[in-house]
């Protein structure tokens, strides 16, 4: 099982031709949601009183464990505005309220212990070790994080990331945190960290793999005709990246390979719609056949 933390938000987002406010969001959402087309998903979170029932629900019905969803009494979820330019590959944070998050001492219901897999998605770092101890020997950990922890918690983010077997990051925040502007050099700070792989997403240019053998993946991501909301591109990423990895329970440097290439195909549906519509909507049929549509795309 995997099992995914992070949160569940309540996001603003707002590019040059159409805004949607408060629809439901965060890392944990689009990662489990993209998971749970691979292997069995678990997500823990905490949400406010403010959540619409009717979004756990639509993580129940496409097999998310959501057990470990917790609702703060008198709380509000977290929040993030932000903006896209005309590109829709530039975004500018407005407004981050982590309300619900802010002191969440996270919990895990006694079956999660035994994951075989967990992401730490965009979350406070220090909950991410906190509740890394709650499970009892995980195959692969892997965390992300955002210029926000960086900027606030940078040695949290560095101990966490130690905790780690590998870390998927936006290139702009790895170079942030690196203090770098070459990704090469980016991968090799991160991987004398502690972790054995990272992979630096690239937006729509796709997204790179590292390991610490030195051995180096570069995937393009899937052509689209047209983009409505990047907002969860990299968190479905890292769910198809993980999921495929646990469905085929092994995480050599081949199997990885084809984990960024699904990544690149949850990315690249999650951005077809506003927030979660796309994912919500998918079939299996429609994952596996833009995998091989993309397979015959760079064959050469």
């Amino acid at each position: 099982m995997l099992t995914v933390f992070g949160t569940m938000a309540l996001d603003t987002t707002r590019t040059p031709f159409r805004t949607e406010e408060r629809i439901v969001g965060g890392a944990a959402t689009f990662g489990s949601l993209a998971a749970s087309a691979f292997t069995k998903t678990a997500m823990v979170a905490a949400i406010g009183e403010d959540m619409p029932g009717d979004n756990i629900l639509a993580l129940q019905k496409k097999g998310v464990d959501t057990k470990g969803i917790v609702t703060v009494k008198g709380g509000r979820c977290f929040h993030y505005d932000s903006s896209f330019d005309y590109n829709l590959s530039s975004r500018t944070t407005l407004k981050t309220e982590l309300n619900v998050i802010a002191d969440f001492d996270p919990v895990i219901p006694e079956q999660y212990a035994k994951s075989e897999y967990v992401y730490l998605a965009n979350n406070d770092p220090v909950q991410n070790i906190k509740i890394l101890k709650l499970f009892d020997n995980p195959k692969l950990v892997v965390c992300d994080t955002i210029e926000y922890w960086i900027q606030t918690a940078p040695n949290k983010v560095i101990e966490m990331i130690g905790k780690t077997d590998g870390v998927v990051i936006n290139y702009s925040e790895a170079r942030f945190l690196c203090n770098e502007a070459n990704l090469a050099k980016c991968a090799k700070k991160i991987l004398s960290l502690g972790p054995k792989f990272t992979i630096i997403k690239k937006g729509e240019h796709g997204a790179v793999l590292f390991d610490k053998e030195g051995q180096v993946f570069p995937a393009a991501a899937f052509f689209l005709d047209e983009i409505m909301d990047p907002t969860g591109a990299g968190d479905s990423f890292a769910g198809g990246f993980l999921g495929h990895v646990a469905r085929k329970g092994r995480s050599d440097f081949r199997t990885m390979k084809e984990a960024v290439i699904y990544g690149n195909v949850m990315g690249s549906f999650a951005v077809e719609d506003f927030g979660i519509n796309r994912l919500l909507a998918l079939t299996q049929n429609d994952v596996e056949g833009r995998y091989e549509k993309y397979r015959n795309l760079v064959q050469f």
